[in-house]
C-alpha cells in the first residue's frame, strides 16, 4: 500500500499553496476535500500585499490575476469624522493588495497544486484518522485509507483533524460583529481602492473583486440581525459616501454570512499532524488578514520541515517549532484584530489615535504595515500616541467618562490576556 509523505485535508488558501511547495521539494503528496471546485466558503476576499507576495514565491500570482483578482493600489479609512487616505507606496509594497472571491482564488490554488505535481482529489471526504504507535499515520475517507508520513488538517474553522486530535483551543475570544456581505454589478469605481469604515455601530469594508463585481460587507453589531436584508440595506444608507457609491449598481446573488464563529489559537501540533491556516488559528475578521496568514503560515511550515519526512523525530520537532513561531508572529495580531473589531461604536481614545495618524503620513504608512501584518500594532500605538490621544479626549467633557471607561476595558483586557499567555506557555515548546 502506498504512503504518502503528507496527506493533506483541506484544498484551500492552506491546504493547496502547502501541497505546492512541496510537491515543488519533491514530496510526494496527497490533498483531500469533500468540496468540488469551483467551491464557495464563508471568507474574507482581501489578499494584503505580503500575501501577493507569498502567491508569487509559489507560483501562483499569475494565475490569480488572470482569473480576475482586482488589485488594490490605496484604501481609505473612515472612522465616523476621522478620515485617512493612502496609496500603496511600491517601495514599501511590491505587490499590491488583492481582493477575490474564494470561489476564484480556491480553484486557481488547487490547479497550481495539481501542476506541481500534488494527488488532488476533491469529492472526498474524510471520517477518520489513522493511527499506529501513538502517532497519526493517514485518514480514513469515504474512498478508502490514506497512508501519509504526516497528516496536514487545513480543513478550516469545523478542522475535522483537530477534533480528531482533540487539539485543545487557548486564547479565546466571543463573537464580534457578525459580517454579511453581497456583490454588486455596474459600480463605476474600479480604481483598486479598498474603503474601510466605522461608522456608528457597524463596521464596512468595501472593494472592487474579480469578475467586475463590487464586494460590500457591512459587519453588524448583535441586535440587529434578525432581518440580514433590511440591516444590510440599512448599513448602506448609514454610510452616505457607500450609498453614492453603489448609486445605479445593481445587487447580484443572495446575501453571504459568517455565522456563529470566535476567536482561538488551537495546539496545532503532535506526533505526525500538524494544522495550519483556520484549522489552527482564527481571529477577527476586521483587518482582513486571513488569507495572507494562511498562505505565509504554508510557506514557513514547508521551510521548516525536514528533507527526509520518514525522520519521525526531525518531523515533530519541526512541527513544535513551526507552533512556537505561528504564536509569536500571530499573538499580538490576535488581539489588535479583537479590538478592531469589538461590537459598538469607536470608543473616544482611538478616534483620536486615528485623527492624529490622518495628519502624519509616516504615521499611515506604519498603519499600512500593521495591516500588512509586517509591523507590530505597538509600533503604532505607542505609549506617547496613546497619552497624546487620552489627554485629547479627555478635553471633550462629555466624553470623559467614555475615556474612563475605555481605559479600564483596557486594563482588564491586559490582564485577562497575561494569564492567557502563562497559562498556556508550555504547551508550545521552543
Amino acid at each position: 500500500m502506498p504512503v504518502f509523505d503528507v496527506a493533506i485535508v483541506g484544498a484551500r488558501c492552506a491546504g493547496s499553496p502547502l501541497a505546492t511547495l512541496l510537491a515543488q521539494r519533491g514530496h510526494s503528496v496527497c490533498v483531500l476535500d469533500k468540496a468540488q471546485f469551483p467551491s464557495e466558503t464563508p471568507s474574507t476576499h482581501i489578499i494584503q500585499p505580503r500575501g501577493a507576495s507569498s502567491l508569487e514565491r509559489i507560483g501562483a500570482l499569475d494565475a490569480v490575476l488572470a482569473a480576475g483578482a482586482a488589485t488594490i493600489e490605496s484604501f481609505t479609512m473612515v472612522n465616523d469624522d476621522v478620515r485617512i487616505e493612502d496609496d500603496f507606496d511600491r517601495a514599501l509594497f511590491p505587490r499590491p493588495g488583492l481582493c477575490v472571491r474564494r470561489v476564484t482564488l480556491d480553484s486557481a490554488l488547487v490547479d497550481a497544486a495539481v501542476a506541481a505535481g500534488a494527488d488532488v482529489r476533491t469529492g472526498v471526504k474524510v471520517t477518520g484518522l489513522i493511527r499506529a504507535g501513538g502517532r497519526v499515520t493517514g485518514v480514513e475517507t469515504d474512498h478508502g485509507p490514506v497512508h501519509a508520513r504526516l497528516v496536514v488538517g487545513a480543513d478550516g474553522r469545523q478542522s475535522r483533524v483537530a477534533k480528531a486530535v482533540d487539539a485543545q483551543e487557548y486564547s479565546t475570544t466571543p463573537m464580534g460583529r457578525l459580517p454579511v456581505w453581497g456583490y454588486f454589478e455596474g459600480v463605476e469605481d474600479r480604481e483598486g481602492r479598498i474603503r474601510i469604515a466605522r461608522i456608528g455601530e457597524n463596521g464596512y469594508l468595501a472593494s472592487p473583486t474579480d469578475s467586475g463585481l463590487y464586494m460590500v460587507c457591512i459587519a453588524l453589531s448583535g441586535g440587529r440581525t434578525a432581518d440580514r436584508e433590511e440591516a444590510f440595506e440599512s448599513g448602506i444608507a448609514g454610510w452616505p459616501e457607500l450609498a453614492d457609491l453603489l448609486s445605479g449598481a445593481k445587487r447580484t446573488g443572495p446575501l453571504r454570512v459568517m455565522a456563529r464563529w470566535h476567536g482561538y489559537f488551537r495546539q496545532p501540533a503532535g506526533p505526525g499532524w500538524v494544522l495550519v491556516g483556520d484549522a489552527g488559528h482564527f481571529k477577527d475578521f476586521t483587518p482582513g488578514q486571513g488569507i495572507a496568514d494562511a498562505l505565509c503560515q504554508a510557506e514557513k511550515l514547508a521551510v521548516m520541515l525536514p528533507a527526509d519526512l520518514a525522520d519521525e523525530p526531525a518531523v515533530d520537532a519541526a512541527t513544535q517549532r513551526w507552533w512556537a513561531w505561528r504564536d509569536r508572529d500571530a499573538y499580538a495580531m490576535h488581539w489588535f484584530a479583537t479590538d478592531l473589531g469589538a461590537p459598538g461604536p469607536s470608543t473616544p481614545v482611538i478616534t483620536e489615535v486615528l485623527r492624529d495618524i490622518s495628519a502624519d503620513p509616516q504615521a499611515r504608512r506604519t498603519l499600512m504595515r500593521v495591516l500588512n501584518h509586517e509591523a507590530p500594532p505597538k509600533s503604532l500605538l505607542t505609549p506617547r500616541r496613546l497619552a497624546v490621544a487620552t489627554g485629547r479626549a479627555l478635553r471633550r467633557p462629555r466624553r470623559r467618562a467614555a475615556v474612563g471607561a475605555e481605559i479600564a476595558t483596557a486594563v482588564r483586557n491586559e490582564i485577562r490576556r497575561a494569564r492567557f499567555v502563562q497559562r498556556f506557555a508550555t504547551l508550545v515548546r521552543p
